[in-house]
């Protein structure tokens, strides 16, 4: 186990190095960000003065040592426009885009389980042929309609929720739901696959055998072993739901990481954007480490290779 978790910390660190590489690459072709910093008036000495200070006129392998050797200490340099340390503003967005994430999480499964393993327990039936319209429906509805429709009747019409802020439980619901249907669809169809396929193996028909009710054939030895796929794809779909986090942010003006992200890419501030791509890389990598340790506790052969 100790070695199994040494490989999966290896990688770990190596794909986010990768990912700054990449951000840092990214970034640096897209623009001359002292062209929105200074004023179009300015002269050309004061755009070389500009350059050398931010250090824009050095080459970019040295750049880009200067800030990987100051970013592995929790230096990511200042923001361009605030004059305030860019981790410090990362930071401060990030509770909210982890909680709003964890809150879509959260609402996909409430409503994927209980929908995937009905219908796998009434496969072909109207039940189950319900279940996957609406799993395709989910699937083509894009998550901003779905944020402006809710705005337009649960915010505007009915006034029974706030249509934008953070703070309160309310302001979750309509974001949350829009995460949640984001990635329900998926889960429930791997719910009632996976399931479909365990409950016709020979340990189903052995605790049957023995006498044991339906329900706890399902639950306590088909559900298990159904979630090890739901429970992997889950851990891939947490970077998706950040990412459709940036969409539901701006819908719903929500004062997180992802909106900071936007506006960072929007005003070329290298800082910022930076850090914010490898903080949320390296939330997404943990997540996927702490996901391949459940599974592999579930189903031990997954570490020795078997």
């Amino acid at each position: 186990m100790k070695g199994y978790i040494a490989r999966q910390l290896v990688q770990l660190v190596v794909v986010v190095i990768g990912i700054s590489v990449l951000a840092f690459v990214i970034l640096h072709v897209l623009g001359d960000p002292v062209l929105l910093l200074l004023p179009q008036n300015a002269g050309k000495e004061e755009f070389e003065r500009y350059r050398h200070l931010l250090g824009l006129d050095q080459p970019l392998y040295v750049q880009y040592w200067k800030f990987l050797s100051s970013a592995v200490v929790g230096d990511f340099g200042k923001s361009w426009y605030a004059d305030t340390p860019a981790f410090r503003l990362v930071a401060e967005r990030m509770p909210p885009t982890i909680y709003l994430t964890l809150a879509g999480l959260g609402v996909a499964l409430l409503i994927a389980l209980p929908l995937g393993v009905l219908a796998a327990l009434r496969r072909h039936s109207a039940v189950d042929m319900l279940c996957t319209v609406l799993a395709v429906a989910g699937q083509a509805m894009p998550i901003f309609w779905l944020g402006i429709m809710l705005i337009i009747i649960f915010a505007v019409r009915l006034r029974a929720l706030p249509a934008s802020g953070y703070g309160t439980w309310q302001n979750f619901v309509m974001p949350a739901f829009c995460l949640g249907a984001f990635l329900a669809p998926l889960t429930m169809r791997l719910v009632r696959s996976g399931l479909i396929e365990v409950m016709n193996m020979e340990f189903i028909k052995t605790a049957r055998a023995k006498g044991l009710g339906e329900g706890k054939v399902v639950i306590k030895h088909a559900f298990r072993n159904a979630c090890i796929p739901v429970i992997t794809v889950l851990g891939l779909q947490f970077g998706q739901l950040l990412g459709g986090a940036v969409v539901t942010e701006t819908v719903f003006a929500w004062p997180g990481v992802a909106t900071l992200t936007v506006e960072s890419i929007r005003n070329q501030d290298f800082p910022v954007v930076q850090c914010a791509v490898i903080l949320l890389a390296l939330v997404i990598v943990v997540v996927n480490l702490v996901v391949d340790l459940i599974v592999t506790f579930i189903d031990p052969r997954i570490r020795t290779g078997a």
